[in-house]
């Protein structure tokens, strides 16, 4: 049964299209064991810190060079590697106007205080002449999440676009620049059965050992939510291949939906991996607000912000609580003035560094912010040694 909670809103300072004040999340909730994680902070006169370049690559699709990110950079992946962070990031040609009509790529940037970023003049995973031609392009490789094993080996799960279908897709990685391919992530459960259905947004398990965020297994295996319609479930023996998880009648279980009246009332789509606290599993998501009578009229019509979850360490379809409010939502200019104008924070990036949390999201699908928390995160956070 949910918690009972109580929400303290908290004085917030607008940033009146200026980027160079703080600001905090939008609420705090003050309840039972604490669970939630945050506050996050934008820091002072960074954000964004990804923005639009117009830096060219050959494209093996076109045959010819293409500005690869002169559009929009946005909705970015985030890791660590060799004492730095990695942002992986959603970027976006000119090829066409409109929100999915462009092809999509995946950006490099790395920087060593998680603020200052440094980006890579190519894209690291793109459409390509190779066998998984058919499910990128044109498209493209969008929406990426990653998680890092104990041993080093990086996994990204992104959305595979081709203009018809959109779903998840998995490749590999050592040193986060080289990637290996392996498909969608749905192909081979079930004999096939979920290979052609819509599926986006996968949130690995992960928990902190030996200072570093590392995907955990659940119940002896790999588990991730993932979903925007609803939460699902997939669990896997490999990290590659996922076979989603289904109720008592054979169809997909669904763990939480978006309510009416609320802020997610049309969507809860997943975030970053999901993490391992002392008081069970937190999922960060992005929900959708919608657009007629089911809205939440404090916030604005089709607005994306940032909720939590918290299910059972022990049983993870076990919703023990879920925000009312959401902890963080669209204030500055740039994250209302984008391709995408009533007004986004997507959240799927999620860095454990120097003991603070980095949360890295996209603004109003055009450019890339980080906001921060190092509230005594440690005290929250399950560690491992």
């Amino acid at each position: 049964m949910k918690l009972k909670s109580v929400i303290y809103l908290i004085s917030m300072m607008t940033l009146a299209g200026c980027s160079g004040q703080k600001q905090a999340s939008v609420a705090v909730e003050e309840q039972s064991g604490q669970w939630i994680l945050g506050p996050f902070v934008r820091p002072e006169g960074v954000n964004p810190v990804i923005s639009p370049q117009p830096t060219t690559f050959q494209c093996p699709m076109r045959k010819q060079p293409v500005r690869w990110e002169e559009s929009d950079t946005f909705n970015p992946a985030a890791t660590v590697k060799d004492g730095k962070i990695v942002v992986l990031y959603r970027a976006e040609d000119n090829s066409a106007q409109g929100i999915g009509k462009r092809t999509s790529r995946i950006g490099y940037a790395e920087s060593a205080d998680g603020v200052t970023m440094s980006q890579a003049d190519a894209p690291v995973l793109f459409p390509s002449e190779d066998d998984f031609k058919e499910i990128e392009w044109e498209g493209g490789c969008e929406d990426p999440r990653v998680a890092m094993t104990e041993d080093g080996l990086y996994v990204m799960l992104y959305t595979a676009w081709n203009r018809n279908l959109p779903r998840l897709a998995v490749a590999t990685s050592r040193d986060l620049k080289n990637w290996t391919k392996h498909g969608l992530a749905f192909a081979k459960a079930y004999n096939g059965r979920f290979a052609n259905i819509a599926s986006k947004s996968a949130s690995i398990v992960t928990g902190v050992k030996d200072g570093r965020l590392v995907i955990e297994k659940v119940a002896g295996k790999y588990f991730m939510y993932w979903g925007e319609n609803a939460v699902c479930a997939a669990t896997s023996d490999n990290l590659t291949d996922w076979a989603p998880v289904l109720n008592e009648n054979n169809e997909l279980r669904e763990i939480a939906k978006p309510r009416n009246g609320y802020f997610d009332s049309r969507l809860t789509e997943c975030g970053p991996p999901a993490i391992k606290t002392v008081n069970g599993i937190v999922l960060l998501y992005n929900g959708k607000n919608g657009y007629k009578e089911e809205r939440d009229s404090a916030y604005p019509a089709g607005a994306y912000c940032a909720g939590q979850f918290l299910f059972d360490a022990n049983d993870p379809y076990k919703v023990l609580d879920r925000l009312d409010k959401p902890f963080f939502v669209p204030e500055a200019a740039f994250e209302k003035s984008g391709q995408y104008k009533d007004g986004t924070v997507f959240i799927e990036g999620l860095a454990y560094f120097k003991n603070k949390l980095y949360l890295y999201y996209g603004c109003a699908d055009s450019q890339v912010a980080v906001a921060i928390c190092d509230d005594n995160i440690d005290s929250k956070l399950k560690t491992h040694n």
